[in-house]
């Protein structure tokens, strides 16, 4: 489990188009955000990515670089790049399932053809979103055991002039007894 306030794993992915994604050497005024997504067979990735990209724009204005990335190969990343008509967006590809396991996401076994008609890869991740602050600290978590019910990019975007302005801290740090 991560925890706030504490190091993240180690994460370096290739991407489409801007090289190597090293976390480690990220250099956001504010923050990395991070999404995990399922991967091209996941028709609720691609709505999920697509409102992801219209607001890039708005995240980078605020001082945060962003990556979504999957387990997919370059082939399936790119088709899925295509489909939400990634112009901002950048894409990492190739996430061992090891990495994902130590970012606390949930892996899940294939089931085949999806309602999209796209087989699922024998074994994903399900979603994750974080935020990293430049230190390489965990600032903000979520991980999902299904594709519904996603973190809202805007709430997201709207709590960032909140958390700047008020330089609120990452909560839910606390790892003593209860």
């Amino acid at each position: 489990m991560l925890f706030p306030r504490q190091p993240t794993p180690p994460l370096t992915v290739e991407t489409l188009a801007h090289g190597r994604f090293d976390l480690s050497s990220e250099v956001p005024k504010h923050f990395s955000l991070i999404v995990f997504y399922r991967g091209l067979h996941c028709p609720l990735c691609a709505k999920y990515l697509i409102e992801l990209e219209r607001l890039v724009p708005e995240f980078e204005k605020r001082g945060v670089t962003v990556l979504a990335l999957s387990s997919d190969d370059q082939e399936r990343t790119q088709k899925m790049a295509d489909k939400v008509q990634a112009k901002n967006l950048r894409f990492g590809y190739g996430l061992p399932l090891n990495i994902a396991r130590q970012w606390g996401l949930y892996i899940s076994a294939s089931r085949g053809k999806t309602s999209i008609g796209i087989d699922e890869p024998t074994l994903f991740s399900e979603p994750g979103v974080f935020m990293v602050r430049p230190d390489g600290t965990l600032y903000y978590g979520n991980v999902q055991t299904m594709p519904f019910a996603r973190p809202n990019f805007a709430d997201l975007v709207g709590g960032l002039d909140f958390i700047v302005a008020n330089d609120y801290p990452a909560r839910g740090e606390y790892q003593g007894e209860v």
